[in-house]
């Protein structure tokens, strides 16, 4: 069965439902997966637990979907770039879990690779430790993080072949690879499809056992804060 789908509509298609939780790559607003954000926004689904570095931006990425209220709990590490992030969480509309980068991004390899809970020191002594386990190695103390593992991992690669190998591409590196392994069902879009056999083995960093569907889309590519100097 061809794991290659049209677009993201159809590659969605009878895996969306009310209450669901995705995990979302990328960094800011690069390697993210903007087209499924966009079919997951015309779908309507509502309630969303949604594990994302971020939150986009007010009116791309993850902020659409904040847009139409279709977000319950976000799982996140930076959101200062969108207001309706802070509005929503500010009006008790929206539950938002912290997670410092790095434990978030354990929490979804470890989800990936089968682990229920892993033991760090970052946190310890801050909000993020309130209500956890605290245990005590060599003197020091840590505390527990669960695993992160969620109904659907939507990602975005730089080149993918239809058995859903993926390759992706610098700062896209982010919460990608980590994203599709704690998938219960992974959904990826590329910039490229190539035929099997073409991507170099030593830069396959999403096996396509990991990936059920994947699809080529158009990409725009915003930049999340521009700046410039005089010359």
């Amino acid at each position: 069965m061809s794991k290659v789908y049209a677009d993201a509509r159809s590659a969605l298609d009878g895996l969306l439902r009310d209450g669901m939780s995705i995990a979302a790559g990328g960094f800011g607003l690069s390697g993210i997966p903007e087209n499924l954000i966009q079919a997951i926004r015309e779908s309507g689904v509502k309630n969303l637990v949604i594990a994302s570095n971020n939150a986009g931006v007010d009116d791309f990425g993850l902020g659409l979907l904040l847009q139409e209220r279709q977000v319950a709990k976000m799982i996140s590490s930076y959101v200062g770039e969108n207001d309706l992030f802070m509005q929503q969480f500010l009006a008790g509309e929206l539950e938002i879990e912290f997670n410092p980068q790095g434990t978030l991004a354990e929490r979804l390899r470890a989800g990936g690779a089968g682990i229920p809970g892993f033991y760090t020191a970052t946190g310890v002594g801050t909000l993020i430790a309130e209500g956890k386990e605290h245990k005590e190695f060599d003197g020091r103390t840590y505390i527990l993080e669960r695993g992160l593992r969620m109904d659907l991992g939507i990602v975005k690669a730089w080149k993918g072949d239809a058995e859903g190998n993926l390759t992706y591409r610098k700062t896209a590196m982010n919460f990608n690879p980590e994203c599709a392994t704690a998938g219960t069902v992974t959904v990826a879009e590329v910039e490229e499809l190539v035929p099997v056999g073409t991507l170099d083995k030593m830069a396959i960093h999403t096996p396509g056992v990991y990936v059920q569907r994947l699809f080529q889309g158009s990409h725009e590519k915003r930049i999340e804060n521009r700046t410039t100097r005089a010359a």
